[in-house]
């Protein structure tokens, strides 16, 4: 069974930092693209980044420059490292994972195949 699970998020101050986390199971990890998304109360699911199966990244221009998209591919786990928050970051953050060799700026929700359950940003400002 294919599971994704994200963590890390909470409540932080703008300027603050948070890293959140997203384990992997059920597929063999190193062939997967991973994305990261967030939705934030009343607007549409967003893509945020993305690393491919080869540490490739992408980053949407909302957030390059403070985030961090890595992976271990040791523990299955793919990090966005975020940096300098402002409030316009709230949202709850999934991920998600895909096997299509698709470019790394499809950040659709149609573009991926797994998802995970989200994991709660909040800064206040």
């Amino acid at each position: 069974e294919v599971q994704l699970q994200a963590s890390g998020g909470g409540s932080v101050q703008a300027g603050g930092s948070l890293r959140l986390s997203c384990v992997a199971s059920g597929f063999f990890f190193d062939d997967y693209a991973i994305g990261w998304f967030r939705q934030a109360p009343g607007k549409e699911r967003e893509g945020v980044s993305s690393i491919s199966s080869d540490s490739s990244t992408y980053y949407e221009d909302s957030v390059k420059g403070r985030f961090t998209i890595s992976r271990d591919n040791a523990k299955n786990t793919v990090y966005l490292q975020m940096n300098s928050l402002k409030s316009e970051d709230t949202a709850v953050y999934y991920c998600a994972a895909r096997v299509r060799r698709l470019i790394l700026s499809a950040l659709g929700s149609d573009d991926y195949d797994y998802w995970g359950q989200g994991t709660q940003v909040t800064v206040s400002s």
